[in-house]
């Protein structure tokens, strides 16, 4: 397949599968892409009690995993490997065991070899847990033959 004869939906699907394929992290952590459109991303993820930290809550570097996780597969979509140079994070409400998070990614701006994405992590009920902020940076290769 070459990228150069794809729809830019195809391409962002076509990446996300060459992704997915080799990201052993978020497939450990039991997510699963939602959706994927060029520059966007929706990665789900439930709170299994492995993830619990001494507070009875979700512990944050599983979110930032979660919210990183669809950053990741949101600036990837271009047939451009595309890696963090920077992130942060905002904690606005507690996780708890049996939560359905969704980290939903979107681009704010792609310019030349840097883009910022907004990622909010939202529960079950639609409440907002969390704020991320990605800055990208692309480096060499492709994911799919040009």
């Amino acid at each position: 397949m070459s990228a150069a004869t794809l729809s830019p939906q195809a391409l962002a699907e076509a990446c996300a599968k060459a992704m997915w394929d080799d990201d052993n992290a978020t497939r450990h952590l039991g997510m699963e892409v939602a959706s994927i459109a060029p520059g966007e991303a929706t990665i789900v993820m439930t709170v299994s009690e492995i993830m619990t930290n001494g507070h009875g809550t979700c512990h944050g570097g599983y979110m930032f995993t979660l919210a990183d996780s669809a950053f990741a597969f949101a600036c990837n979509t271009y047939n451009q490997r595309t890696v963090a140079q920077h992130c942060s994070v905002t904690f606005l409400a507690p996780a708890f065991k049996g939560d359905r998070l969704t980290a939903t990614a979107r681009e704010v701006s792609r310019r030349g070899r840097g883009g910022i994405y907004d990622i909010r992590i939202t529960n079950q009920e639609g409440e907002a847990i969390a704020e991320f902020r990605g800055h990208s940076r692309t480096v060499k290769g492709t994911h799919l033959p040009e």
